[in-house]
């Protein structure tokens, strides 16, 4: 099994690694493939929802690999139409994943464009009860995680929002630090044109490409990312983003693609 010096970031439930594997859109033996896969290269950080339907894939990588259960970071999503039901949801997914707790449980849109406080407060005692180790949010606004502390003097841990170089914002970054909101990035690759000179030129000079120039600019905003994939190479470039830094001139020019 191959071992991954991979940073991490506090949670109030314990450390997320900065890089992680996202599931969405994998299915099936796919999934599962995919999940035993990257757990072999090295990844200990898996990301997953009740609406991608590939919960028990990623249960039975997670049983077969035969990694300690406490050395790998589990996630998944509870979908809004399920509000209401969270205790249900939260069940039926740790049956599926075959654990006993999740490591991070995100209510994975605001229902109806609502912050949803009453679903957080089940997030809390979920979370008190041992079930879930952190909680959080994923797409809401600085202004909804506003709301929830408002309504229950509780910041989310995480939010999890599409993020790349072109959507780069400094202000919003600051706002979900402020709060003590750690940012994590979906579909960065997805959303990144790969083409662009600020990309490739940094590639060039580190002997990289510029996928992995767009992790590795993830990791040094200390925003964390899950990019996905099924391709066995593919995931270990993904996840070798540790052996080089990007300068501060780097940086800006990527900043910049906004």
């Amino acid at each position: 099994m191959i071992q991954v010096d991979m940073p991490t970031l506090a949670l109030p439930g314990g450390a997320i690694p900065v890089l992680g594997l996202g599931t969405w859109q994998a299915q099936g033996t796919a999934a599962e493939r995919a999940v035993s896969a990257a757990l072999q290269l090295g990844y200990r950080h898996i990301d997953t929802a009740t609406m991608y339907r590939n919960e028990e894939e990623v249960g039975r990588a997670l049983s077969t690999v035969g990694i300690d259960r406490d050395d790998v970071f589990v996630t998944t999503k509870l979908p809004p139409e399920r509000v209401g039901r969270e205790r249900r949801t939260l069940t039926e997914s740790l049956v599926a994943l075959n654990l006993d707790h999740l490591d991070l449980w995100l209510i994975h849109w605001p229902p109806g464009g609502d912050a949803a406080p009453r679903t957080w407060e089940a997030f809390r005692a979920a979370r008190d009860e041992g079930l879930v180790r952190s909680i959080g949010v994923s797409n809401y606004s600085v202004a909804q995680i506003d709301q929830l502390v408002e309504a229950t003097g509780e910041a989310p841990a995480v939010n999890q929002i599409p993020y790349s170089p072109a959507d780069h914002d400094p202000g919003l970054l600051a706002a979900h630090r402020d709060r003590g909101v750690v940012v994590e990035g979906y579909s960065p690759l997805k959303r990144s044109d790969l083409r662009a000179p600020a990309l490739v030129d940094a590639a060039a000079a580190h002997g990289v490409t510029p996928a992995q120039v767009v992790l590795r600019w993830h990791l040094q905003h200390d925003v964390v990312v899950i990019p996905k994939s099924t391709d066995r190479q593919r995931l270990a470039a993904n996840l070798d983003v540790v052996g080089f830094e990007l300068t501060e001139q780097e940086m800006a020019r990527i900043d910049a693609l906004a």
